[in-house]
């Protein structure tokens, strides 16, 4: 990928953060690729597409060390399960072999596993050596007939945000566009109901947080073509072009995807978060404010009003719990300010969040939540997270599976926020989950037993003869 093209996906028109004299998303730091490189985040931005087969031209650790590190969930195919890689050795670059073991490598991939389409991921070895993906991507396709798709994110490119965007790019450049939605079935639109179609930007069904949410759309009658990529097939890709209106889910990691889609075809967008009632509604309002039909807006207000009492009955017992605890909360990105909001729902009080990955208008809504004087973390090792716990009494650390040990060792309750993680906290019924979550952590026995002092550091109690034969000097 050439300098220039990189310098046009960090400066992004569409974040308002980047009127700023300088990039919107800043220059990674010598040894600050612990938080992910340009290749991780192109690949875990892509992976959840579950019938395409993923291949990392490369050496063997840069796929060994980052498969599978995103906890998404498909309803039908797991091609995405598999790593492929092309395995380079000292050999290959030294041989200038590493082109054809490529090109080898999507044949085997096509004939052992017939894949809807091949996404061939550089990395920095084969990109420093000067190897064309593009050209062999192109020679493949033609030769097998299978769409073959170059996602050029080498990892010294850049930081993981700058992945996730250069993933978006390869989808928009390639993909979108490519086919017709099908037709919606006979019998499904009538009077005062009409279908719309609707993507979802940058929801990757973590713990299968999707499901809890694609009924509620259902419902309305809003037809979701894509999720880039949460259980997304391949052909659901290519009709994003098609779509009334695209949500941005998680933050700005793929926002040049909605805004080349408005460019290209007129697709307006906005930006929302399914973690909490009160921003799981917003988001259906404004599907239905920027679609205007209003049948739906009829439709939409009625499903808020139903799900929203529900909601709040089932989560009363749970806030009569959790009322008043402290919690800190360190994560990044669209989570630095939506678990805020879900946590307040259950009358939490969120004594800091950590912005290391947050964007200017993430933190301008962390204030907007938690006041103006919102203690925000931008580096969270470990001495600073516990120093925070223990000067604000807090009552459990959520954070990323990074931190899990460092709460443990600590005796902290921790739990589990980022995209390890078992359990899906998105929607209605996604937050009866985070409550309970919350809950069995806290109120887990464990703690009052790991803090106790040890057995043999107890005072030892002695008897009263004993004391009396001390005071007296007696010795037998």
């Amino acid at each position: 990928m050439k300098q220039k093209d990189i310098s046009a996906l960090l400066d992004e028109p569409a974040c308002a953060h980047n009127q700023k004299a300088k990039s919107g998303c800043a220059k990674p730091k010598p040894g600050a690729t612990a938080g992910g490189c340009a290749f991780d985040g192109a690949q875990i931005a892509l992976l959840p597409i579950a019938d395409v087969a993923h291949i990392v031209h490369g050496s063997i650790a840069c796929a060994g060390n980052s498969w599978d590190n995103r906890g998404t969930r498909s309803t039908g195919p797991t091609l995405y399960k598999i790593g492929m890689t092309t395995d380079l050795t000292e050999q290959d670059i030294i041989m200038g072999r590493g082109e054809k073991r490529l090109f080898h490598s999507i044949k085997q991939a096509i004939d052992s596993y017939q894949p809807a389409a091949v996404f061939v991921y550089n990395t920095c070895v084969p990109a420093l050596t000067g190897d064309d993906i593009g050209a062999v991507c192109k020679e493949a396709q033609q030769r097998w007939g299978t769409p073959v798709v170059p996602v050029d994110a080498a990892g010294f490119y850049g930081t993981k945000n700058l992945g996730n965007r250069i993933a978006g790019e390869s989808m928009v450049k390639y993909v979108c566009g490519g086919r017709e939605p099908d037709p919606i079935p006979d019998g499904i639109e009538r009077d005062g109901f009409k279908v719309h179609d609707i993507c979802l930007v940058g929801e990757y069904n973590i713990a299968g947080e999707l499901w809890r949410v694609l009924p509620l759309f259902d419902e309305l009658g809003l037809r979701v073509l894509c999720t880039l990529s949460g259980d997304a097939r391949f052909r659901e890709v290519q009709t994003m072009h098609r779509s009334e209106i695209n949500m941005m889910v998680c933050s700005k990691a793929m926002i040049n995807v909605a805004r080349k889609l408005k460019e290209a075809f007129g697709t307006p967008w906005f930006e929302g978060s399914f973690y909490g009632v009160a921003d799981v509604s917003q988001a259906l309002r404004d599907f239905a404010r920027i679609i205007d039909d209003p049948d739906l807006t009829v439709r939409t207000e009625a499903l808020i009003a139903r799900e929203e009492a529900r909601s709040h009955a089932a989560l009363e017992p749970w806030r009569e719990r959790l009322r008043g605890r402290k919690v800190l909360l360190y994560t990044g990105g669209v989570k630095s300010w939506s678990i805020v909001s879900a946590l307040q729902d259950l009358g939490m009080t969120v004594v800091a969040t950590g912005t290391r990955k947050s964007t200017e208008e993430d933190k301008a809504r962390i204030r907007e939540l938690m006041g103006e004087d919102a203690i925000m973390l931008n580096e969270g090792n470990p001495r600073t997270l516990i120093d925070m716990v223990r000067d604000n009494g807090v009552d459990v650390l959520i954070a990323g599976g990074r931190n899990l040990y460092t709460a443990l060792k600590a005796r902290i309750p921790f739990l589990d926020i980022n995209q390890e993680r078992e359990f899906g906290y998105a929607g209605y019924a996604g937050m009866e989950e985070l409550a309970r979550q919350l809950c069995l952590t806290i109120e887990n026995p464990i703690w009052e037993a790991v803090r106790r002092p040890a057995p043999w550091v107890r005072p030892i109690s002695v008897p009263n003869e004993m004391k009396a034969i001390h005071q007296t000097g007696l010795t037998g």
